[in-house]
């Protein structure tokens, strides 16, 4: 089975979708969930009900509704709100609204969660993004609003492997979610619109799968079945860049996952990747990164073990603290008080 572009880039910058929130609260109840938030790709879905969404990267409240999710980039804070407007609000607070949750058909029902991405990742994803997002299920097929009752599922079943069931639909809501997203806005230059990009898809399918080939002009035009001159203009209008500096940009982004995860000795590297020699491909290298190879390698891998060491830390303080943790659905005992 071919992989295409798409799914390429999906793989080099290790995407994966976390659920990491959800609350119910009763039809007919007022509430509002709110917080800051990390410097993360966050995203919230409405399984059941409506909501209206504030951000400080927004002007106007978006309002979500059944099977809508927005997307939050880089957003400092966050307020979700939904029920009455003339009742006092049942406070949430979105840091610690965890599972279970009740899954009542009448109620308004969200799911939090943020998609993990490496560092080549956020080079990528958060500079293609805007700051909020809104994925409208209105305008779309049914596979959004299935893989939200899909998760939701699992999140109540508590059948046997559901955290892993948990973590596959989380990664599949989030391809869900872009493409979607990608159908219902129109892009910007660059790489999210080229991968998205009908006419040059052959072309870019080539770099990908060959990337140390000495492409030309010619022969990436002829592949997209235009002018040479044609090529070029509608590649540098989607893309933002010219096809040749596109390719070598593709080859630094696997040059660093290689250094990151292998042991290949750089000269067989800079071969692999089209480079005349290892002191050419070197010196591109640290033009790109600001570190040589060997040093670049070095860094990140004592990034992530220290990365490692943190998560692992905060897993183990999580667990212990587990036994303690509210369930986070509304009751009427709860809107009274």
């Amino acid at each position: 089975m071919l992989i295409d572009p798409m799914s390429e880039v999906f793989d080099l910058i290790e995407i994966k979708g976390l659920m990491t929130s959800g609350f119910t609260v009763p039809r007919g109840r007022a509430w509002v969930a709110r917080g800051s938030l990390p410097p993360i790709l966050k995203f919230f879905a409405v399984v059941r009900g409506q909501a209206r969404l504030a951000a400080s990267g927004i002007d106007q409240p978006l309002v979500l509704e059944a099977g809508d999710v927005a997307i939050l980039n880089n957003q400092a804070w966050l307020e979700v709100r939904g029920g009455p407007t003339d009742q006092v609000p049942y406070e949430i607070d979105v840091a610690s609204a965890r599972y279970p949750l009740d899954d009542d058909e009448g109620a308004d029902l969200l799911l939090g969660g943020h998609i993990a991405l490496n560092a080549i990742g956020e080079a990528l994803l958060l500079q293609a993004l805007p700051p909020v997002g809104h994925v409208r299920a209105a305008t779309t097929s049914v596979p959004l609003r299935v893989r939200l009752e899909q998760l939701l599922d699992e999140v109540t079943g508590d059948r046997i492997g559901s955290a892993f069931a948990i973590r596959q639909h989380g990664q599949l809501l989030v391809l869900d979610m872009l493409r979607v997203y990608l159908d219902q806005v129109a892009l910007p230059p660059g790489w999210l619109r080229l991968l998205t990009d009908e006419r040059l898809r052959a072309a870019v399918t080539l770099m990908h799968a060959e990337p140390g080939t000495a492409w030309r002009l010619e022969s990436l035009a002829r592949a997209a079945a235009m002018s040479r001159t044609a090529f070029a203009t509608h590649f540098r209008h989607v893309a933002g860049m010219p096809p040749l500096t596109y390719l070598n940009h593709w080859r630094m982004l696997l040059a660093q996952r290689a250094l990151r995860e292998g042991n290949d000795h750089v000269g067989a590297l800079a071969s692999t990747l089209g480079y005349a020699s290892e002191s050419a491909f070197s010196t591109a290298f640290k033009r790109e990164t600001g570190d040589p190879p060997l040093r670049y390698r070095k860094r990140v891998r004592e990034e992530e073990a220290r990365s490692s060491q943190k998560n692992d830390h905060g897993l183990a303080l999580t667990t212990a603290r587990k036994a303690g943790a509210s369930v986070a659905v509304v009751t009427q005992r709860d809107q009274d008080a």
